[in-house]
């Protein structure tokens, strides 16, 4: 699974469009990088610009950014009505998808070590980054604005985390960066049964963060109440992490619930929509659906239908579209106009940027089939092998899912969803292996097409090979690991689920045995070429060993479906 990131730099320039262009070029030159949106405002002055990626491509591009943005930007001659403090202002990295906030945070902090010592440009690193708690808040760091940094940086509590540390031209003329990790934020809109924004806004009130002013006698009306500092009291909503306001929207002819969720972890999206629904409910009004803004994480969405499956009773092991239309219809969220997921989510649109990239697993059944009785030599054994173990797991997936359903068994259906879902998670691992066998075999062929005309050139090869050798070794055997795993979810089948379905659980095992035994042909023809004596003993050692528990763990499986069905 990749990991992904999403970088949100804002730049000191919103009206010079040949200036911005020069920063996103910069930005668009790093192979594995999606740019998705430029954002440019002229009161502002400043650019928001949005790119997802892996962490090290999405480094490399937002370095060579930040570094343009240096050397087109003079920061003596800037203004604009929003805060800032350098040509780069702001640079969050966010996670989006297989990574940690804590990853993100060493993913910011190199890049603004680099942005320091490479460009010259001093960094402070904030939020999940910052070096020391006075340091997470942007509003505390760029405090003193532009205007303010020569005397910033007289004050030694106020020493850049990298780069320069003292005022000089270069400096005045690019300012401070301020690069930390933050949280995804989420952009909806809830949809009302209503035109009237003062009961939008009374719900809104009622469940942001922030909430609404106490009054006299708790009248939305009455007078203000003050504490004894003279300080207007506040009562907090429901919701930690969410910001709202109510608002009439001509197009629709409706009032909203306008809501950005700042902590997706605190409050994940499907909870605010429910509080809301609760509190529209409470007042009389109905929320119809919901409005994405912008782009999101698909994770969002499979929360979301994760969730409402769960209040449902219904396996949450069933493939993953099924679970974000679950998602899409829960939230409302084609109410207005229809919603395609492929527009709306970030990892969806990157996959869409490499559609060129034709996988195995995206061909029909005919076609893969047609593809390996051809001439090519891959797809071959390893990738079919691969595909197998996915047939088997997905079998025995299918049985948890069945079970679950079955009459009279509601009171089990979360112990055969949790089969489920382990079994989707398998079955997903092998379609990944499908492909990655093939890639194997291109690296094999890509390392004996290497020059061998010098010395040098010979043992690089050489030791090219061997590396592509031992990869493609150890990919089948990943393969092996992978489909032996998926016995546990068949096992569990046999013995626990719906009796109809035992011969489909037997067939799942009959796949997977085959699975394991062809990838273990691939390990051991491919660790017949690594000269590493100990690296290639060992590997054919645990293959064989797992070759062993397969076949023993298939006799068993198998007898017991020929026990049932076998009268």
């Amino acid at each position: 699974m990749k990991k992904i990131i999403e970088c949100v730099p804002n730049f000191s320039e919103g009206r010079d469009m040949e200036i911005i262009k020069q920063i996103t070029d910069q930005v668009e030159s790093v192979d594995g990088v999606k740019l998705l949106n430029v954002d440019p405002g002229d009161a502002t002055n400043r650019t928001v610009v949005t790119f997802v990626g892996e962490p090290e491509a999405v480094i490399e591009a937002a370095f060579r950014a930040i570094r343009k943005a240096g050397e087109v930007i003079d920061m003596r001659g800037h203004h604009g009505e929003h805060p800032r403090i350098g040509a780069t202002d702001v640079c969050p990295l966010i996670p989006i998808a297989n990574v940690t906030m804590e990853e993100c945070a060493e993913y910011a902090r190199k890049l603004a070590e680099r942005v320091g010592s490479e460009a010259g440009i001093p960094v402070y690193c904030y939020e999940a980054a910052a070096f020391t708690p006075q340091r997470r808040n942007l509003a505390v760091c760029r405090a003193g604005e532009y205007e303010g940094i020569q005397k910033k940086l007289s004050d030694p509590e106020w020493k850049p985390d990298f780069g320069p540390s003292e005022y000089s031209e270069r400096v005045a003329r690019t300012g401070i960066s301020v690069i930390g990790a933050r949280d995804f934020l989420v952009a909806i809109n809830y949809n009302l049964n209503t035109t009237s924004t003062r009961r939008a806004n009374a719900i809104a009130f009622d469940v942001r963060e922030k909430g609404r002013k106490m009054r006299e006698g708790g009248k939305l009306t009455g007078k203000v109440l003050v504490d004894e500092n003279g300080n207007e009291m506040w009562q907090p909503g429901t919701l930690k992490g969410c910001k709202a306001i109510g608002w009439f929207i001509k197009e629709y002819g409706i009032a909203q619930v306008s809501m950005n969720v700042t902590d997706i972890n605190t409050t994940p999206v499907h909870i605010a929509f429910d509080e809301v629904c609760a509190k529209a409910a409470a007042r009389g009004l109905r929320v119809t659906g919901s409005e994405l803004v912008g782009l999101v994480p698909k994770k969002v969405l499979i929360d979301a239908g994760n969730y409402y499956l769960a209040k449902q009773q219904r396996s949450l092991g069933i493939p993953e579209e099924e679970v974000i239309k679950i998602a899409v219809k829960s939230l409302g969220l084609d109410d207005l106009k229809p919603f395609d997921p492929k527009e709306k989510v970030i990892e969806y649109l990157m996959e869409a940027d490499n559609a060129g990239d034709e996988r195995l697993v995206d061909m029909t059944c005919t076609g893969f089939a047609n593809e390996t009785a051809s001439e090519s030599p891959a797809p071959g054994g390893g990738s079919i092998s691969a595909y197998c173990g996915a047939l088997g797991a997905a079998l025995g997936t299918m049985v948890a899912n069945l079970s679950a359903h079955k009459p009279g068994w509601d009171d089990k259906w979360e112990y055969f969803s949790n089969w489920a879902v382990k079994g989707q998670r398998i079955k997903d691992t092998l379609l990944h292996l499908v492909d990655e066998d093939t890639v194997s075999f291109n690296k094999i062929m890509e390392a004996f097409g290497l020059p061998k005309t010098t010395d040098a050139e010979k043992a690089a090869r050489k030791k090219a090979i061997q590396e592509a050798t031992i990869y493609a070794a150890q990919v089948p055997y990943k393969t092996m690991e992978a489909a032996y795993s998926a016995y546990e979810v068949v096992e569990a089948m046999v013995k626990d689920g719906n009796p109809n379905s035992i011969t489909d659980a037997g067939v799942g095992a009959l796949c997977i045995r085959t699975a394991v035994y062809g990838a273990y042909l691939n390990v051991m023809i491919n660790a017949a070429s690594i000269e590493d004596v100990d690296v290639a003993l060992e590997l054919k050692s645990k293959a064989k060993n797992l070759l062993d528990l397969s076949n023993a763990k298939e006799r068993e499986l198998l007898e017991e479906v020929e026990r049932v069905v076998v009268q």
